[in-house]
């Protein structure tokens, strides 16, 4: 996957991700980008380990999920770290 492909993934990831999630979170587009792509290399990362699986394809499903099961990660960690109630 290229990189622009992959920051186009972690920004819609992110989104979703905030979408899922109730409550306030905070941030524009650039922290949602931001959100997104850590969040799909934790899930890239966890995939691999579990399930053998990669984000390396822009149209998988299966990196899509990834993807947005990482940013929900993230997005948990974030919220506890900085105190925002879900």
């Amino acid at each position: 996957m290229s990189f622009l492909a992959f920051l186009l993934l972690g920004l819609i990831a992110g989104a979703i991700a905030k979408a899922i999630l109730p409550g306030e979170q905070g941030g524009g587009w650039i922290a949602t980008l931001i959100l997104g792509v850590i969040g799909a290399m934790v899930g890239g990362w966890i995939g691999g380990l579990l399930f053998g699986a990669s984000v390396d394809s822009f149209f998988s499903l299966g990196s899509w999920a990834l993807a947005i099961g990482g940013s929900i990660i993230v997005l948990l960690i974030y919220g506890a770290l900085t105190g925002k109630k879900r």
